[in-house]
């Protein structure tokens, strides 16, 4: 793979292919076949009207309610999609104000249910509706709302969505996956719910974030939604609310662990690989301490991948490539980078894991240069700075565990505070993954004004927005304009006065996960390796012209997903050919797909 520059160069016809895949959506009606060649519907009457798959609702011709037994079950009245839609944001703007507060806004909550209601009677309109509005409704039915959602969602429930496979299941579910009526299956979201964002051990309700996923899978990349499938994996749960909560939907009992549990998750990716060999699996809100070890079991496997250890990953080294164009130096600087972290749980030792490849990668990819890169980070958790000296330390952040005696030169030791850190390192980039609402507080801040960076980079990624390590509005109001600021969760761009702009990039995994399980899909790749996840980074990282950068602007904003996403898809093909990893899909063969990838 080519080092990085700033404009990644992509197959011409490979990014039409892309384009014909991810604008189909928009011009048909979903189907259970491939493309939009028309379905045979084994259903007549009120049972069309009660499938979302297929109802049109008032949409359906005169013709098709004859042809269809529909006549006289629907008002006579023949309306076009467009006007389908321009009657139904009517009614939900009436719920809309000019607030971005996340989850703290009751109208998000109040869109929600709109919008599933849209979704459970007409999976169409509702995938329309939402791709025409990503930027506005992206945060509705992903973050930061979808927090609240998985947090009451015993209460929201009304019709089931996905697949539950339980500790109670075990032995049952080879036999379980024929009960999902689609005889294919793309993707595959699946959680335990036991770390659902940045909220903690929710059960069975983390099947919301799943669910959300998935919508964007099908509004960014274009995924078939009758070919997509949320799963959750019930071993149970610690939340002592809800094992008292007689409303709870899901097993009440204490989570399984050990051997028992990875039991459970080795049965279903047997078995759907075995109904579905050529799904793509991606493992959503597991707890750190199964995170890196499903991830590590199955990846050499199976087609899968972690979106909160690899997908963060990826989306945070773009950013990081993008805050170093922005203090106009060229990528190829990045190993000169401080990078203090907050945050040593999966997403946070996944950046650091990602971004240390990335520096070895440019100091010569070699066993020096990957030993070396490490020392450009100073990682701070709950229990203070970690070093060497810490006790029982966490074998996946022990790599990033600074020496005793170096910390002691800078005037450091185990366990100091995060001010204390930023104070002695002066970083280039303070890097949030701690899922602490405002853990960058005033002092924080104002330590990074001895920043060595001539414009030092905040990275508030924690989702959902409560749990943003600081806002907008204080880290400009702190440090002023020459900074570049980043968060997981969408915030407004701030005001500062005389014309100037302080920008809000919101870096989140979006820009990437559909993408790489687009790319995947159409490679037929049978893995997914560093390198294609990588050339997804890249892709990100070179999306913003120049000129977008300088402005302190490193991420596109939401509107442009579609196109962000055929980009990554292409770049993640491209890598698969030349990895040797892609064995076509749907009658393209591997051969076909590298003569693309090498048409310029």
């Amino acid at each position: 793979m080519p080092i990085f520059s700033n404009h990644v160069r992509l197959s011409s016809s490979l990014l039409q292919r892309l384009k014909r895949h991810v604008t189909a959506g928009v011009h048909r009606s979903f189907t259970t076949t491939e493309g939009n060649r028309p379905t045979i519907v084994h259903k007549r009457s009120l049972d069309i009207l009660h499938d979302p798959w297929f109802n049109k609702g008032t949409a359906f011709s005169m013709t098709e309610r004859d042809r269809l037994d529909l006549r006289g079950l629907l008002p006579p009245n023949v309306m076009s999609p467009n006007l389908q839609i321009e009657r139904f944001m009517v009614d939900l703007k009436r719920l809309q104000v000019q607030a971005r507060d996340g989850p703290s806004d009751p109208n998000a909550l109040a869109k929600w249910r709109i919008l599933n209601r849209l979704h459970d009677r007409n999976e169409t309109m509702y995938y329309k509706v939402l791709i025409a509005n990503i930027e506005e409704y992206a945060p509705v039915v992903y973050t930061p709302t979808v927090g609240l959602v998985c947090q009451n969602y015993s209460g929201l429930f009304r019709r089931p969505r996905g697949m539950y496979f339980s500790a109670e299941d075990r032995g049952e579910m080879m036999s379980m996956v024929y009960n999902w009526p689609a005889e294919q299956v793309d993707m595959i979201v699946v959680t335990d719910g036991s770390r659902v964002l940045g909220l903690g051990d929710l059960g069975v309700h983390g099947i919301g974030i799943a669910i959300g996923k998935l919508d964007l899978y099908v509004a960014a990349a274009g995924i078939n939604p009758q070919r997509v499938l949320p799963v959750m994996i019930d071993v149970g749960t610690n939340n002592g609310k809800l094992l008292k909560d007689p409303l709870y939907l899901g097993l009440q009992q204490h989570r399984l662990d050990g051997d028992d549990y990875v039991a459970v998750v080795d049965e279903f990716m047997e078995a759907v690989f075995t109904r579905w060999p050529n799904v793509i699996v991606q493992f959503e809100d597991f707890q750190s301490k199964w995170a890196f070890k499903l991830l590590q079991r199955y990846r050499n496997t199976y087609r899968m991948f972690n979106d909160d250890v690899q997908g963060t990953a990826g989306v945070a080294i773009a950013g990081l490539l993008g805050a170093v164009r922005a203090q106009g130096r060229p990528m190829i600087d990045f190993p000169k980078q401080k990078i203090v972290v907050a945050g040593a749980g999966s997403a946070g030792i996944g950046v650091l894991n990602a971004a240390r490849k990335t520096m070895a990668r440019m100091l010569g990819n070699n066993e020096i240069a990957y030993e070396s890169a490490k020392s450009q980070f100073w990682v701070v958790d709950a229990k203070g700075l970690i070093t060497e000296g810490r006790e029982n330390i966490d074998p996946d952040a022990l790599p990033f565990a600074r020496n005793l005696k170096e910390m002691d030169r800078q005037g450091l030791r185990e366990g100091a505070s995060l001010v204390e850190v930023v104070k002695q390192v002066k970083p280039d980039v303070l890097l949030g993954l701690s899922a602490v609402g405002g853990l960058f507080s005033k002092e924080v801040l104002e330590a990074l004004k001895d920043s060595t960076s001539t414009r030092p980079a905040i990275f508030a990624m924690s989702n959902p927005t409560k749990n943003a390590e600081c806002t907008p509005e204080v880290a400009f109001s702190i440090l002023g304009d020459n900074i570049i600021f980043a968060s997981g969760s969408p915030f407004r761009d701030v005001d500062l006065g005389n014309g100037r702009i302080g920008h809000c990039n919101q870096g989140n995994n979006m820009y990437l996960f559909p993408g790489i399980g687009l790319g995947t899909l159409l490679s037929g790749s049978r893995v997914i390796s560093d390198g294609m996840l990588q050339a997804a980074a890249e892709r990100l990282a070179a999306y913003m012209s120049d000129d977008e950068v300088i402005q302190g602007i490193i991420f596109p904003s939401i509107s442009r997903i579609r196109d962000i996403t055929q980009e990554v898809a292409a770049a993640v093909i491209k890598e698969a050919v030349e990895e040797d990893l892609a064995e076509g899909h749907n009658g393209m063969d591997a051969r076909e797909l590298r003569k693309l990838s090498q048409v310029n």
